[in-house]
C-alpha cells in the first residue's frame, strides 16, 4: 500500500466512529430530519403550502468514455472488492448502480429504481429498463459509504445500435449526477465522436462536475507516447466550440498492480480526493439548505399566523360594520313609525303609554319631525314613507353582506402551527447547529470552535 493510500485510510479510520463516519452521519441525519413521516420537514412544509426535497445520503458519480476505457476496473479498485466485470461485450452493457449496502446483492431493473426514486424517471425512456442494474456490496474503503457510483455504458462510433437512446439518457443522468468522471482510453478510441458530442453537451450545463482523466495510461507507451495521445485529447476537445478553453487539466491514472510496476506517474488518488472534495461540498451544501429550508418554513409559517391575525382583524371590523348598519336599518322604520304615532295618537293616550317624562323626551326629537311631517301632501307623505322603508331595506341588506366573514384557524390549527415553528426553530435550526459543528471538528481543534 502506497504511503497515501495508508495516510487516507488511518484518516478514514478517525472519521469512523462506530462504522459510520461522520459525513455519513450528518448526511443520514440530515436526510432523517426531513424525512420523518409526521414531524420531518417535508411534512411540515407541505402543512404550509412549501414543497421540499429531501436531501440524498450519498453523493452519485458518474462515469463515462469510450469502450474499454477502465471504468470498470477503476470503481473494483476503488471499493476493493470485484463487483463490475471488466472486458464485457459492449453489446451487453447498460447503466450499473454501484453502492454500498448491508449484505452483496445484485438487483436489476424496477428494484434498482425502487431503491433510487429520484431516478425513477429512467423507466420512461424507451427500452433502458431492461439495462438497468444495481451491485450493492458492503465493502466501506475509502469514502465508498457516500458514493453511487453510476457506471455507463462503453460509447463507440460507428454503426453500432444501443437498444436505447445512449446520450440522451447520459445527458439526463447529468443533470442528477455531483461529479462526471469522463476517462478517454489511449489505446485508440479516445477520439470517439459519441464521447466527445456528449461530454460537450454536458459541459454547456454542468462544466464544473466534469473531470477528465487519461486512464490506462501505463498501457500507452513511453512518456513521450502519453504526452503525444493527451495532446490529441487535448486538441480534439478544444476543436469543439463548448470545450474551447485553457488549462485542460487530465491526469494520468492506471490500476496499479505490484505484479506490474511502472514508471509512468499514476493520479489515481487525484480521483479520490476528487470525490472527497465532492463529497465535503455535499456535506456543506446540506447543512446550509437546511439552514435555508428552515428559514423557508419559518417565513411562511409567520406569515400563515399574521394572516390570519389580519383576517381575524378584518373580521371583526366587519362585524362591527355590520351591527352597526343593522342598528341604522331598524331605527329608521322605528323613527318612522314614532313619527306617525306621536302625530296621529291623542296626547292622553301617548301618556297614559310612555309617561309623561317619555312623552317630553319623544317630543323633544320628534315634534320638528312631526311637523314636517304633517306639512306634506298625503302624497309626500306616502313618498317619503315608501322612501324610508326602502333606505331601511337597502340598510339592512348591505348589513347582511357586510357580516360576510373570512374563515380563520381554529385554536387548535393556531396552536399545532405555533409548535411547527418552535420545532424548526428550536429542533431543527439546533439540530443544524450541532452537526456543523460536528463537521467542523473534523477540521480544526476544539478551541478554534470556541
Amino acid at each position: 500500500m502506497s504511503g497515501k493510500s495508508k495516510s487516507r485510510s488511518a484518516a478514514n479510520a478517525d472519521r469512523i466512529s462506530g462504522g459510520v463516519s461522520c459525513d455519513e452521519r450528518i448526511l443520514r441525519d440530515c436526510h432523517q430530519l426531513y424525512t420523518e413521516p409526521d414531524s420531518g420537514l417535508i411534512a411540515v412544509a407541505e402543512s404550509v403550502g412549501v414543497k421540499l426535497l429531501p436531501p440524498r445520503k450519498k453523493i452519485t458519480v458518474m462515469l463515462m468514455g469510450n469502450h474499454s476505457a477502465g471504468k470498470s476496473s477503476f470503481i473494483n479498485w476503488y471499493v476493493e472488492e470485484h463487483i463490475q466485470r471488466t472486458g464485457v461485450a459492449i453489446e451487453t452493457q447498460g447503466f450499473s448502480f454501484v453502492t454500498s449496502g448491508r449484505k452483496r446483492e445484485s438487483l436489476t431493473g424496477n428494484a434498482t429504481l425502487h431503491l433510487y426514486p429520484h431516478f425513477k424517471p429512467l423507466q420512461e425512456f424507451k427500452g433502458v429498463s431492461e439495462y438497468i442494474s444495481t451491485e450493492i456490496c458492503t465493502s466501506r474503503q475509502k469514502r465508498f459509504s457516500l458514493v453511487t457510483f453510476v457506471d455507463s455504458p462503453g460509447l463507440v462510433d460507428g454503426d453500432m445500435k444501443y437498444p436505447f437512446d445512449v446520450d440522451e439518457i447520459v445527458l439526463w443522468l447529468g443533470d442528477l449526477c455531483d461529479l462526471i468522471l469522463v476517462f478517454f482510453d489511449p489505446m485508440g478510441q479516445a477520439l470517439c465522436k459519441r464521447t466527445l458530442n456528449i461530454v460537450e453537451a454536458l459541459n454547456d450545463k454542468h462544466g464544473d462536475r466534469l473531470r477528465f482523466y487519461l486512464s490506462k495510461a501505463d498501457e500507452a507507451g513511453g512518456e513521450s507516447d502519453r504526452q503525444r495521445v493527451m495532446m490529441q485529447i487535448v486538441q480534439e476537445l478544444c476543436k469543439r466550440p463548448g470545450l474551447n478553453k485553457c488549462g485542460f487539466d487530465m491526469p494520468t491514472i492506471y490500476i496499479p498492480n505490484p505484479n506490474k510496476p511502472s514508471r509512468c506517474v499514476n493520479q489515481i488518488e487525484e480521483v479520490c480526493r476528487t470525490i472527497e472534495r465532492t463529497i465535503n461540498q455535499t456535506v456543506q451544501n446540506t447543512l446550509n439548505s437546511l439552514e435555508k429550508d428552515c428559514d423557508i418554513i419559518s417565513e411562511a409559517i409567520t406569515d400563515k399566523l399574521t394572516s390570519d391575525r389580519q383576517v381575524s382583524s378584518e373580521n371583526s371590523r366587519a362585524r362591527c360594520k355590520s351591527c352597526f348598519l343593522t342598528l341604522l336599518g331598524f331605527s329608521i322604520p322605528m323613527a318612522l313609525l314614532a313619527v306617525l304615532l306621536l302625530g296621529t295618537l291623542s296626547k292622553e293616550l301617548l301618556e297614559v303609554a310612555l309617561g309623561r317624562q317619555g312623552i317630553e323626551a319623544l317630543s323633544l326629537y320628534l315634534v320638528p319631525a312631526v311637523r314636517m311631517f304633517e306639512s306634506m301632501s298625503r302624497e309626500q307623505q306616502l313618498y317619503c314613507c315608501g322612501a324610508m322603508v326602502l333606505a331601511s331595506f337597502l340598510l339592512l341588506i348591505i348589513a347582511r353582506f357586510s357580516f360576510r366573514t373570512q374563515p380563520t384557524l381554529s385554536g387548535k390549527q393556531k396552536r399545532q402551527l405555533q409548535e411547527k415553528l418552535d420545532f424548526v426553530q428550536e429542533v431543527a435550526k439546533t439540530k443544524k447547529k450541532k452537526l456543523y459543528e460536528e463537521y467542523l471538528r473534523q477540521s480544526v481543534s476544539d478551541h478554534d470552535m470556541n
